[in-house]
C-alpha cells in the first residue's frame, strides 16, 4: 500500500480526532495534517503536489465547497473526500458545478458506519475512483432532473424570498421588472410543486401563502439552511447599504 499524506479540513476537534483515529486504525503509516478551517486548508493544499484531502463542508471562513473550488482551480488533480453530516440539496447542487472533468472525488456522511467512511476514503484517495454515498446519489438524481432541479435564476428567487424581500426590492436587486420577478417566482413554485398544492387547497376553501410555502418546502428538500442563509444575509446587507446610499434623497 502506498503511503498516504492526508490533509483533513475540519473545524470540529472531536470530529477530527474521530477521523484521525479511524485512519490510524486502518493504516498507522498515514501522515495526517489538520486544517481547522477552509482558509488554512487552502493554504496547505496549494503548497502540495497532488493533494489528498478530506474536507468538512460547513466551516468558518470559506466553506468546504468554496475551498474545493479554489483548490481545484489551481490543482484539478487534487482528490477530495467531502464528509459531512448534511446531504442538503444546496451543497450537492453547488458541488456538481465545480468538479473539474475527470476529477476523482467522494461524498460520505458523518453518520455512516466507520467501515463505510474508511471504504470511501480508500476508494477515492488510494484507488482513485469516485465514491458517493447512496443517500447523496438520491439527491443528485433530483438535482439533475429537469422537472425538479432549480435553474440559477429560480434559486436566486428562492434566496430572495427566504430573505423576506418584496417584489419591488427583488426587482431592484436583480435588475428586473415586477413582471420579471413574478415570472421567476411562478417558475420557482412550479419546480417546487406548490402550484398544484395551491389548486387543491383552494378547492377545499384554504389557500397557501406561496412564498412561505416555497421556503418551507425548500428547507425540507435541503435547498436552503440556516448556516448558508447567514452568508446570504451578509451579502444582502452589503447590497442594501449600497442601494440606500445610491437612492438617498439629495438635500
Amino acid at each position: 500500500m502506498k503511503k498516504l499524506d492526508i490533509l483533513i479540513a475540519e473545524d470540529n476537534p472531536k470530529d477530527f480526532e474521530f477521523l484521525k483515529q479511524s485512519l490510524n486504525q486502518w493504516d498507522e503509516s498515514i501522515d495526517i495534517t489538520w486544517a481547522p478551517n477552509g482558509n488554512a486548508a487552502l493554504e496547505i493544499g496549494l503548497s502540495r503536489t497532488n493533494p489528498l484531502v478530506i474536507s468538512d463542508i460547513q466551516m468558518p471562513g470559506i466553506n468546504g465547497i468554496d475551498f474545493a473550488q479554489k483548490l481545484w482551480e489551481q490543482q484539478p488533480q487534487a482528490r477530495i473526500v467531502f464528509w459531512s453530516q448534511f446531504k442538503d440539496e444546496m451543497y450537492v447542487r453547488a458541488l456538481v458545478k465545480i468538479v473539474p472533468p475527470e476529477t476523482v472525488y467522494g461524498y460520505i456522511l458523518k453518520s455512516s458506519p466507520k467501515d463505510r467512511i474508511i471504504a470511501a476514503i480508500r476508494t477515492v484517495l488510494l484507488d482513485e475512483q469516485c465514491w458517493i454515498a447512496p443517500e447523496v446519489r438520491k439527491v443528485q438524481g433530483r438535482t439533475g432532473h429537469s422537472l425538479t432541479a432549480l435553474s440559477d435564476i429560480e434559486y436566486e428567487a428562492l434566496l430572495d424570498i427566504s430573505l423576506g424581500l418584496t417584489d419591488n426590492l427583488i426587482a431592484q436587486r436583480r435588475y428586473l421588472s415586477r413582471r420579471g420577478v413574478q415570472s421567476r417566482l411562478n417558475s420557482l413554485y412550479i419546480k417546487l410543486g406548490i402550484d398544484q398544492e395551491q389548486f387543491q387547497s383552494i378547492k377545499y376553501g384554504d389557500s397557501f401563502n406561496l412564498r412561505n410555502r416555497a421556503v418551507a418546502v425548500s428547507i425540507a428538500r435541503g435547498l436552503i439552511n440556516a448556516f448558508e442563509m447567514e452568508n446570504e444575509e451578509k451579502e444582502f446587507q452589503g447590497w442594501f447599504k449600497r442601494f440606500q446610499r445610491s437612492h438617498k434623497p439629495k438635500e
